[in-house]
């Protein structure tokens, strides 16, 4: 299908929306983005760029410019948590020499895909908020404001409460998974190096790794807990509450969490995937379609791939209804299973006595004996590559 002065209405200039805008002004399209925020940012977040959402960012020329504002990992290091004595590295620069891992500052990325969409022509309207959206040949954006934008195709890039996804399917609760979540950016003043630290404690586990030119650290803290947490990645808690949670934790992982001054806390909740990605002229990517539990570090990554693989399934195709159902054919599959790979993820960090030590002496084992079989156990998802030809 030729995209060339198509009007495209993408709602959410998160990295998904972004993302597809860039691709899709690149192809023709005339593109408007509606965010409802004042600004393009983010602040205090960071995330995990792997191979497969790096090939997107290197289809759309933007994978080196990347590589200016972020670390390439070395290595993921599994530690426990009371000294943070090693138990397995994960040697990405020996077993994953031709692939490359990113540690990124997410308004660094959201920054340069927003210069991008601008550069290429997109339209980027802020304060827009959506109330409600409808489906058709001739889909309708409503925003609060009272004013309205459609166009050939509606993308709905909206997150976890999308609007456009409400269009599209029955309404379905998440469930509480048991588990909170802690985020925080500290100095890095202990020299941590660039590599995903993961301190390993009985029902929690921190993660830690470094920014920018390295001197801040993003600590992502998951604890088990019964008492339920409001969802929402911006809700300020108490420093001394994580402090507390993490009682036992030492060495390295004491020291960051020392030095923590300010917090958000949210819970984690089991969203399911989207069982419509596409209707009448509309389709929804990242969050809004397959929200995704943080335990594999694929929420940013899996996003552009919908990206891509929207804007090369319309190419394909010879109409636009057969090009999103070629979209959702090409995805659902695939961010099912990486979404139950994140959810089952989690508990491995979490073991209690007193079977945390012998899985321990386990995993030392295998990371001696298989250091490369364990290295690409997933790479059925970080080897993976949209930009490369595709079956139908």
């Amino acid at each position: 299908m030729e995209l060339t002065d198509k009007k495209i209405t993408i709602v959410g200039a998160g990295i998904g929306g972004l993302a597809a805008a860039v691709a899709l002004r690149r192809k023709g399209a005339r593109v408007t983005v509606l965010e409802q925020a004042e600004a393009i940012s983010e602040v205090g977040a960071g995330l995990q760029i792997t191979p497969n959402g790096l090939a997107v960012l290197q289809a759309l020329d933007l994978a080196e410019d990347l590589a200016w504002t972020a670390p390439r990992a070395r290595a993921v290091v599994l530690r426990s948590h009371a000294k943070g004595a090693e138990v397995l590295r994960l040697d990405l620069e020996q077993y994953a020499a031709d692939l490359r891992y990113y540690f990124v500052h997410r308004s660094d990325l959201i920054g340069l895909l927003a210069d991008a969409a601008r550069q290429e022509g997109v339209k980027v309207r802020l304060l827009q908020k959506v109330e409600r959206v409808e489906p058709g040949p001739e889909p309708m954006v409503h925003l609060a404001n009272g004013a309205g934008c459609g166009g050939d195709l509606v993308i709905g890039a909206d997150g976890l409460h999308s609007r456009v996804r409400a269009a599209l399917n029955a309404p379905r609760q998440p469930f509480f998974t048991g588990q909170v979540a802690w985020r925080a950016i500290v100095p890095n003043h202990i020299g941590l190096t660039a590599e995903a630290q993961v301190f390993m404690g009985p029902g929690r586990h921190l993660v830690a790794y470094p920014l920018r030119d390295g001197s801040i650290v993003n600590l992502v803290a998951a604890q088990e807990r019964r008492g339920w947490a409001e969802e929402g990645w911006n809700l300020k808690d108490d420093p001394d509450n994580l402090r507390r949670a993490f009682t036992g934790f030492g060495g390295d992982a004491k020291d960051l969490l020392d030095a923590v001054e300010d917090v958000a806390l949210w819970g984690l909740f089991r969203h399911p995937v989207a069982e419509h990605w596409y209707g009448d002229s509309m389709a929804l990517l990242g969050d809004a379609a397959h929200p995704t539990l943080p335990f594999m570090a694929q929420g940013a990554n899996l996003a552009l791939e919908d990206a891509w693989t929207l804007c090369a399934a319309l190419e394909e195709a010879p109409d636009m209804q057969t090009g999103l159902a070629l979209y959702q054919n090409r995805r659902r599959a695939r961010a099912e299973k990486v979404v139950a790979a994140a959810t089952g993820n989690a508990w491995k960090y979490h073991l209690r006595p007193p079977f945390n030590w012998p899985a321990h002496q386990v995993l030392k084992l295998a990371g001696r004996l298989a250091p490369q079989m364990m290295v690409g156990q997933f790479d059925w998802i970080y080897r993976h590559d949209v930009t490369a030809p595709q079956p139908g």
